[in-house]
């Protein structure tokens, strides 16, 4: 086995990229198209089940080399701390799942007043088990793209940071000298602040 800096970087940020994913897959009680749905709950709490596996296995590689160093250590160790915050959000999405189903089961007794208090108690429930998801998701996918940046080679590191930019960046002597007016705008367009 032999993996490289380079490689190493990449898997963990795939890792991270998969956290994300997972992230961007909660279900939002505000939103009618994306609000908790028992099914896709369960199925979210299997795919987080999957990448606890796989995180296991990213250790598992890296530990079964023969020519560790104290970077494949650093990488080992960033895959096993990322284990937590998996199964954290596996752990709330479950207490969704369980409130989720005592709504269902309560839902003809919703008009009863000991009912309805019990029913919106489980919407809080549920509302801090996935405030819970979110945090613990965002927290790992954080983690995982800093210990990518430390064991990313300086050139990959440069080139992430370039395409992370959003600002174009000008061309050398295409910036106006300080003292000189702006351009006026073109005649026909209008422009910003005018």
């Amino acid at each position: 086995m032999h993996d490289t800096p380079t490689s190493d970087a990449v898997a963990l940020r795939a890792m991270a990229s998969a956290f994300e994913a997972q992230r961007g897959q909660l279900p939002v009680p505000e939103d009618p198209h994306r609000a908790p749905d028992l099914v896709a709950v369960a199925m979210q709490i299997g795919e987080l089940g999957k990448l606890i596996t796989e995180l296991g296995d990213e250790v598992l590689f890296r530990a079964a080399d023969q020519d560790q160093s104290v970077r494949t250590d650093r990488v080992s160790s960033s895959f096993a701390a990322a284990v937590r915050p998996a199964g954290e959000a596996a752990s709330a999405l479950g207490d969704v799942a369980a409130q989720l189903s005592f709504l269902d089961a309560t839902k003809h007794l919703r008009d009863q007043p000991d009912a309805r208090d019990a029913r919106q108690a489980a919407a809080r429930v549920i509302d801090e088990a996935l405030d819970t998801a979110t945090t613990v998701l965002r927290e790992a996918a954080d983690s995982l793209h800093a210990a990518s940046a430390t064991v990313s080679p300086p050139a990959i590191r440069a080139q992430t940071a370039r395409r992370r930019s959003t600002a174009p960046v000008p061309a050398a002597g295409s910036l106006p000298q300080p003292g000189t007016p702006a351009a006026p705008a073109q005649p026909g367009r209008i422009a910003r602040g005018q």
